[in-house]
């Protein structure tokens, strides 16, 4: 018998709302509640701020319900605190600043690799970077942060499902000098990441706070394209040290890169430079060189910012394949110009202090 949304609901109504009496349902608390493929149950109990604590124990308790259910496969919960305030709201200059971005412990630098849109290999600049780095020696992590499309286990080559010895905890995995974790680690590779705002904000928190990074000198997180919950998230609750935007030199990317920056200008993030992706093709039978998506419109973007332009990366079909394959260029191939590429931008955030 396949597990029915009515089923996780009448188990979630046996569970006692601590603060009304009332169940979790009847409260208003269960949000975003999905039932995907295999039985995976993902849904969402807000609360207000100051009740956190109080309800911690709830949650392990309706994640141990559903999980009880037959049919369920995985259950993921997601907590998050909201304020309704009771009062109109005090426009007044406050005394008191807000708390503001955090630190993750253990980890010394955090870098965003960015873009507008998608479709311009910013995952595969990630993976490339965060490879680029290991080889020179720093300690690196690698965020796959696109909920909605993570690559990165197939371009690392990483499959299996993090460990967690004690519930809390997520244990990451490992490749080629590389600490990962991505939400594709937790999910089928054809099943889609049917998320709201909130679980995707709450799933964030919890792959920077949960998973033990351990010692990093430099953690890449590989941002989903546009300026969402995720970027805004990313930026108002941890230390960024600077963002890295990725477009292709035509014109309509280099809109939505537009965009993207301005974005990380409002929310105080420095950018620390543009690459061209895609900049030329070369034919492998002739050598003839074509600008297929034009040419040159990333460099005179950063110029006209006042940015660095870290590279630019060739359309080449080593890459495509290097990533398709699970070893990215740079671990594939590492004496090729498309993998000296790559080097030359970790080189550049290392010297610079980034990395």
């Amino acid at each position: 018998m396949s597990l029915t949304r009515d089923a996780v609901l009448a188990a979630l109504k046996e569970i006692e709302d601590p603060v009304s009496g009332s169940d979790l349902m009847s409260a208003g608390l269960i949000k975003a509640l999905t039932v995907g493929d295999e039985g995976a149950v993902r849904f969402v109990i807000e609360v207000p701020p100051s009740q956190a604590d109080l309800y911690s124990k709830v949650q392990k308790t309706a994640e141990a319900a559903v999980q009880a259910l037959p049919g369920v496969g995985t259950v993921s919960v997601v907590m998050t605190a909201h304020s309704t305030p009771s009062a109109p709201p005090d426009l007044k200059p406050q005394k008191t600043a807000p708390s503001g971005p955090q630190k993750v412990p253990g980890i010394d630098r955090i870098v965003a690799i960015a873009s507008g849109k998608g479709g311009v290999g910013k995952s595969t600049i990630s993976s490339n970077i965060a490879c680029a780095l290991a080889a020179e020696g720093r300690r690196v992590g690698l965020l796959d942060a696109d909920v909605y499309g993570p690559s990165q286990p197939r371009m690392l080559g990483v499959s299996g499902r993090p460990a967690s010895p004690d519930g809390k905890t997520i244990l990451p995995m490992r490749n080629f000098g590389v600490t990962m974790m991505s939400i594709g680690l937790m999910t089928n590779d054809d099943q889609a990441t049917v998320w709201r705002g909130p679980m995707l904000m709450g799933a964030l928190q919890q792959m920077m706070n949960q998973v033990q990074w351990g010692a990093l000198d430099v953690l890449i997180v590989d941002l989903p394209p546009g300026t969402g919950d995720v970027q805004m998230t990313l930026a108002q609750k941890f230390q960024v040290d600077g963002a890295v935007v990725v477009s292709t030199p035509q014109d309509v990317a280099l809109l939505d890169a537009r965009k993207g920056i301005d974005m990380f200008n409002q929310l105080g993030t420095p950018i620390l430079g543009m690459i061209e992706n895609m900049s030329t093709h070369i034919c492998s039978n002739c050598g003839h060189e074509e600008h297929v998506f034009g040419h040159g419109g990333v460099v005179a973007e950063a110029e006209k910012l006042g940015v660095p332009l870290l590279a630019e990366i060739p359309l080449h079909l080593d890459i495509r394949m290097a990533a398709d394959g699970g070893a990215p260029i740079v671990v594939s191939k590492p004496e090729s110009p498309q993998a000296e590429a790559f080097r030359a931008v970790a080189r550049t955030l290392i010297a610079d202090g980034k990395a």
